[in-house]
């Protein structure tokens, strides 16, 4: 089996989908996992106004709609919070979003005083913060903040992980890429935008250039950019399809390098050196 076979069966890629069958199968996997685990009565999740909080949000307002019309419980609710440091410069997008997701409750919670607060408390103890270590805590602090709604609503955090972003770890360890569920796994950037496409969403939202938009100094830098390979090469390796020798070169390298995202803390009885 080859590397490429490899990440393409852990990640569960399909070289070609069904838009209306994995809908189907993502809110039917939120609404299995919420009714499995009695105690839970609300989703949460944090809207950027991109593509992939986008898709997840509207996964689950729908997901906790079925749940309310098949249960009578009222009380399955959907959270989405706006998490700006700040001004967010795209916050069109983000409202645009909201009103595709049409959530039951959105809160927005700026996270700036306690990223800021936390960046001047590490300068006080001698610690200096570079620009891509403080876009990790906005990150993390998103995460926080999001655990500590849910904590006091019965609820669970909804991850927006998926295959191309997975295979490339372009996520921060114990921030975006901390959760409960993850709805959107399997999934590569193209079909993510396949199934935006089936849900009627402004195309808006799965055209924009996707951005993680963390680092100060360079202010909505595109994630291509800062990967040094395109999504449609991403796509095409997690859909077994042959892509220039450079591009693969690039994404394994990614997915070594980010293997220990991918992995639960280290115990005795992990063979993390092999």
């Amino acid at each position: 089996m080859t590397l490429q076979e490899k990440i393409i069966k852990e990640l569960g890629v399909k070289p070609v989908i069904d838009a209306k069958t994995e809908i189907r199968r993502s809110v039917t996997f939120l609404k299995d996992y919420m009714l499995k685990h009695r105690f839970l009565k609300t989703y949460i999740l944090g809207i950027s106004g991109g593509q992939d909080s986008s898709l997840a949000g509207r996964l689950a307002q729908i997901a906790i709609q079925e749940l309310r019309d098949q249960t009578g419980d009222e009380d399955y609710r959907f959270i989405a919070i706006r998490l700006p440091y700040g001004v967010q410069a795209d916050e069109e997008d983000a409202q645009r979003a909201l009103a595709f997701i049409n959530p039951d409750i959105s809160l927005t919670i700026n996270i700036k005083e306690a990223v800021d607060g936390q960046v001047a408390e590490l300068a006080k103890a001698g610690v200096a913060v570079s620009d891509f270590n403080k876009g990790n805590i906005k990150a993390r602090q998103r995460m926080i903040t999001q655990y500590a709604v849910a904590g006091e609503r019965q609820g669970a955090v909804i991850g927006t992980d998926h295959a191309a972003e997975n295979i490339t770890g372009f996520f921060t360890k114990f921030g975006d890429g901390g959760a409960d569920i993850l709805p959107l796994y399997r999934l590569n950037k193209r079909q993510g935008k396949q199934l935006l496409a089936e849900l009627r969403a402004d195309k808006q939202l799965y055209e924009k250039i996707p951005t993680a938009d963390l680092e100060e100094n360079k202010p909505g830098i595109a994630d291509e950019v800062a990967l040094g390979v395109t999504y449609k090469d991403i796509d095409d390796y997690l859909e077994g399809k042959t892509i220039s020798p450079e591009a693969q070169e690039k994404i394994e390298a990614w997915w070594y390098k980010g293997e220990h995202k991918r992995h639960l803390p280290i115990t005795v009885f992990d063979d993390f050196w092999k």
